[in-house]
């Protein structure tokens, strides 16, 4: 019988290991942790008994793949997911907010009305999209996201405020460093992809109930094994396959995986150990103001700079129950923890016009995503015979997102099945 020995429960892991046992592979997974998710997690810290996440989370309608591994598990994305079409109005109702309607009707519609914007940001947008679409969403390798605009003449105001949060929050990545063409690639998904591809989809429960808790009742009821605050060593990667059967697949973030492999593929642990990530943080704030009742939408963007350094803020209370408590993510964060809790703290203060706003929790995710700029060379899935990887950080056309992650695990898979039934091991 083909064995499937799976290191990391995040949800490259957890992604890998239901489609593992769905093919009839015996999986055997360990998690370092006592937590499943990896990088999309609960936290033990709760608030109005609803747990805290380590970062604030926001999917698309294109996430094919991550929808349905959802109802793989027996999950309902439609109830545990806000579906919202694109929003990314301010406080003041500035902003592109598409209609929900089919597409491009609702592009050109949301266009038209965009409020703040001139005739020209407008005729700058649609012939940049026009230019795009022409050119099969594809562009020069070796530019940026800001490269890209300039390219383009997309007006300063559209790049401010429909650009630069885009990239920001698919690619955590500011735009002047940011590639281009994986830019490009997401967004001919979103708005290419097919009715509602370019929906928020923000979530009405805690991470782990999103998904990795499913995933883990649906692998332990279809016999797979799950092993948590278990830490594997380099030292000990020979005893997760004792026979010719066994695959072990790394799931575990870049650094781990580099550690892991030092010895075994030194040159392949180099090319993660090389890798540059970038960090997000999320500020958990309690609103104490007489007659607060909530934001006037789930999410709202924010003016950022310097000193403003959030993008957005989700009314926790209206998505999660938590009532008061707002998130506020600073993608692509530099700051520590103590310089970006203040200064998010005024910000939104300021842009919401609140005045009791009472930090509860700032959470840094230091190694969040990859810094995703241009030509970046990514590790190839393959490491040795019977030893292979999974991940964000893994080569594939998508950024550090979650639907990334499910589609490598997913993919990797794939790819292991097509050899055993090449060799005759189904």
């Amino acid at each position: 019988m083909k064995s499937l020995t799976i290191v990391g429960a995040g949800w490259a892991g957890l992604a890998a290991a239901v489609a593992a046992t769905q093919t009839g592979w015996q999986v055997t997974l360990y998690e370092a942790t006592s937590l499943l998710g990896g990088r999309a997690r609960s936290l033990a810290q709760r608030f109005t008994n609803q747990a805290l996440d380590n970062g604030q989370h926001v999917l698309i309608g294109a996430y094919r793949d991550t929808l349905a591994l959802m109802r793989t598990v027996g999950l309902d994305p439609q109830q545990l997911l806000h579906r919202l079409p694109l929003d990314l109005r301010f406080a003041d109702g500035q902003g592109l907010h598409l209609p929900d309607w089919p597409m491009p009707l609702n592009l050109l519609a949301g266009m038209a009305r965009a409020q703040g914007w001139q005739l020209q940001d407008k005729a700058s947008l649609i012939q940049a999209c026009w230019r795009w679409q022409r050119a099969g969403f594809t562009c020069n390798p070796a530019w940026t996201v800001a490269q890209l605009g300039d390219d383009a003449g997309v007006s300063q105001r559209v790049m401010q405020q429909l650009i630069e949060p885009l990239c920001l929050s698919a690619l955590n990545t500011p735009l002047d460093q940011a590639s281009a063409c994986v830019f490009l690639r997401v967004l001919h998904d979103a708005l290419l992809g097919g009715p509602g591809s370019a929906d928020l989809l923000l979530p009405r429960v805690d991470l782990g109930g999103l998904l990795p808790d499913a995933c883990l009742s649906w692998l332990q009821a279809h016999g797979a094994h799950v092993h948590l605050n278990q830490r594997i060593q380099a030292s000990t990667l020979e005893e997760l396959q004792p026979s010719e059967n066994t695959t072990l697949l790394l799931a575990c973030p870049a650094w781990e995986a580099a550690r892991l492999t030092a010895n075994l593929a030194p040159a392949w642990a180099a090319s993660c150990a090389g890798l540059t990530h970038a960090a997000i943080a999320t500020v958990y704030l309690h609103c104490t103001d007489a007659g607060y009742t909530g934001l006037t939408r789930p999410m709202v963007a924010l003016h950022s700079g310097p000193q403003a350094p959030a993008q957005f803020v989700f009314d926790r209370g209206a998505l999660n129950h938590q009532a008061g408590l707002l998130a506020a993510v600073v993608s692509a964060c530099t700051a520590t923890r103590d310089e970006v809790t203040p200064q998010v703290q005024a910000q939104v203060q300021q842009q919401l016009g609140l005045k009791q706003l009472h930090v509860v929790q700032t959470v840094v995710e230091k190694r969040a995503t990859l810094a995703c700029t241009p030509m970046l060379v990514r590790p190839e899935a393959f490491i040795a015979p019977r030893l292979w990887a999974c991940g964000d950080y893994i080569s594939g056309p998508y950024p550090s997102t979650l639907e990334g992650a499910v589609r490598s695990g997913q993919q990797v898979v794939a790819q292991l099945s097509q050899m055993a039934d090449r060799q005759g091991l189904g």
